[in-house]
């Protein structure tokens, strides 16, 4: 096959790739954007190199030439949560969803592999919009806490560099170091409540601070710049104690002040 013929197949997936990570990162930021806590930690995605679809049609002896309708893999999209709880709902969003259509679902978060990997997979069917019209393509999706997803890393290492003569006392490690990220989930999932409100105090005071450096910063414009200094002072003295409340009031009485100087500026 022409390593141009190559391009053309494959250009199709990157774009479905790109939309996506780009559909789950608004996700990401209308949850943040709400103040709201979001059950996606990160998403990356990536296309599979011509190696790695060569090699997988050879090992499961798939003629060349339908390489595309035998291996559903070619696009995929890995998406990291925080806690085994955000798994769940990530997969109903995804299934929710109208532009993704699910076909095939397997839990590997209850159901380990042998290996001890853990991770819940989706393929879903996606349509693209390509210069020869719309095509509907394959893609897997990956949802895995950050614990999962950092042993699966390590262990794709050394699958890669043993192929399949991976000796068992490593084997037996991995099994083992498996267990551990279990067990450190299952730890966090315990105490979960406690780091969402702190994550969650934690955005809610980093927009409000967002919101009143922006009010100081268009206050430049209009007012006095000794009351604007007056209020910078007194904004630093708030922000210091590190009481949200104070920070809310503060934040509320120089809207009022933006809003008076706004009116005044329409007169």
């Amino acid at each position: 096959m022409e390593i141009q013929l190559w391009r053309e197949i494959l250009d199709p997936y990157q774009i479905a790739v790109d939309e996506l990570i780009t559909k789950f990162n608004h996700i990401i930021a209308s949850y943040r954007n709400m103040g709201q806590y979001s059950p996606i930690e990160k998403v990356q995605g990536r296309v599979k190199t011509i190696s790695s679809i060569l090699e997988k049609v050879q090992k499961k002896k798939i003629e060349l030439d339908r390489f595309e309708e035998k291996i559903d893999d070619i696009a995929g999209i890995r998406i990291l949560c925080q806690f085994v709880e955000d798994i769940y709902k990530v997969v109903e969003l995804i299934k929710n969803r109208s532009d993704m259509i699910v076909i095939d679902e397997r839990n590997y978060v209850e159901n380990a592999k042998p290996s001890g990997y853990r991770s819940y997979h989706m393929n879903i069917k996606y349509v693209v919009e390509t210069l020869k019209g719309p095509k509907e393509l394959d893609v897997e999706i990956q949802v895995r806490t950050l614990a999962m997803d950092f042993w699966a890393t390590v262990e794709h290492s050394l699958q890669y560099k043993y192929k399949q003569n991976m000796p068992q006392a490593l084997r037996k490690q991995l099994l083992e170091a498996s267990q551990s990220v279990s067990d450190l989930d299952c730890g966090m999932s315990e105490i979960r409540d406690e780091i969402m409100d702190a994550q969650n105090s934690f955005n809610k005071k980093a927009g409000i601070v967002a919101d009143i450096l922006t009010n100081i910063q268009n206050l430049y414009k209009v007012a006095n710049k000794r009351e604007i200094l007056k209020i910078q002072d007194e904004f630093l003295k708030v922000y210091e104690t590190g009481d949200l409340k104070q920070l809310e009031r503060f934040h509320k009485e120089l809207d009022i002040i933006s809003e008076g100087y706004r009116a005044q500026s329409l007169k």
